[in-house]
């Protein structure tokens, strides 16, 4: 099989969670860090899909955890945005960067302040992140937080 066809069958794998089909394809010489056409890696596809076995799958073959799509979004700020605390404590221990930025400045913590997952912030705050990164509007985690109304997350940022 040609390695254009494996890299879009492993996307395709990583978004349903399919091991085995990509274990075999990471067997068959899949790119780990491979992009579809809007830029998504496996591991933010997986993690945007909530797929946790297929994320740690792919971290422990090489999946670039910084990866970021076309927008600069990475899994980290994937899983900020949707919610999905299991994984973000993945990353988190799996040694994301807190502080990866993407095009408009805006970092996991941001997501998380908007979105209104004040567990996520707990979690990230607790792993390093910076509170006083600024996207290029100047706001930063709090400022977003108070726009959205999300008082805990206002209290914890302070």
């Amino acid at each position: 099989m040609e390695q254009a066809e494996l890299d879009r069958i492993l996307i395709h794998a990583s978004r349903k969670g399919e091991l085995p089909v990509i274990e075999e394809l990471i067997r068959q010489g899949a790119n780990v860090n491979c992009h579809d056409d809007k830029g998504y890696t496996p591991l933010i596809i997986a993690c945007y899909n909530h797929q946790k076995e297929a994320a740690e799958l792919l971290l422990d073959n090489g999946a670039d955890i910084n990866g970021f799509d076309a927008g600069g979004n990475t899994a980290l700020m994937g899983v900020c945005f949707k919610g999905y605390d299991d994984l973000a404590k993945l990353l988190i221990g799996r040694k994301a960067n807190l502080d990866q930025t993407h095009g408009n400045g805006g970092t996991a913590l941001m997501f998380a302040a908007m979105f209104g997952r004040n567990d996520m912030i707990r979690s990230l705050i607790g792993a390093g992140a910076n509170k006083d990164l600024t996207d290029t509007r100047g706001n930063t985690a709090y400022d977003i937080a108070a726009q959205q109304g999300n008082h805990e997350g206002m209290t914890l940022l302070q």
